[in-house]
């Protein structure tokens, strides 16, 4: 299981299996042609449960959940921690 933070604060957990998919790393793929797929991203890396409170982590006071800032989030994730970065 590969811990990590986001600048933010928001903690996840991912475990070997989800980093290990290749419909993940098809989804990477596509969201720079088409970043319309991120959702789909997030949903194959962090899981429903996990996309649910990240949402919630970056909600706005008027229940909006911000586009750039949820791509920031994951740009973190995928990014920032090497043991997400290396795999």
């Amino acid at each position: 299981m590969i811990k990590g933070k986001t600048k933010t604060g928001f903690k996840y957990e991912l475990s070997e299996e989800r980093l290990d998919n290749y419909e993940l790393l098809e989804c990477l793929a596509e969201m720079e042609e088409d970043p319309m797929v991120m959702p789909k991203v997030l949903f194959l890396l962090l899981g429903k449960e996990q996309v649910k409170k990240l949402k919630d982590h970056i909600r706005t006071e008027d229940g909006m959940v911000p586009a750039m800032q949820m791509g920031e989030e994951l740009q973190d994730i995928m990014l920032n921690n090497p043991k997400v970065k290396n795999s």
